[in-house]
């Protein structure tokens, strides 16, 4: 049994080399403004995403993009002895989930007060390899 857990966990390990993630946690923006940055690069090559996200109009796709550049460091990080431009990197994931609110009042009308819900984000992103080397 002993000898299987290890076979495995080396499996594991060769697996988890393949794939490198980042998070970001508490982004001051909506979760649904940076949805729809995130849209833009889900599935895409690492190098298309970058320019994707360099020329895009959007707030969030300046921090978006420092995220994927530090899950690229990531996964050079795991991998020292690849190439980046061999191993096809893409993005495989992102995810993004609502984070903490900042609940505020504004003053209304007639004594009353509307509430205000400042969101926040988490994003995951995850990048794959893809090593479709046909000899």
């Amino acid at each position: 049994m002993g000898v299987r857990k290890r076979e495995r966990a080396e499996q594991i390990k060769e697996a988890n080399k393949q794939v490198a993630f980042a998070k970001l946690n508490n982004c001051p923006t909506s979760p649904r403004k940076m949805r729809l940055v995130a849209d833009l690069v889900r599935g895409e090559k690492v190098e298309n995403a970058l320019h994707i996200l360099k020329f895009s109009q959007k707030e969030a796709s300046n921090r978006l993009e420092k995220l994927l550049l530090s899950a690229v460091a990531n996964w050079q990080a795991k991998n020292e002895d690849a190439n980046i431009e061999e191993a096809e990197l893409f993005v495989k994931e992102i995810r993004v989930d609502g984070g903490a609110m900042l609940k505020r009042l504004r003053p209304a009308p007639q004594g009353r007060a509307h509430r205000i819900r400042k969101r926040s984000n988490h994003v995951t992103l995850v990048l794959g390899e893809n090593n479709n080397t046909q000899s």
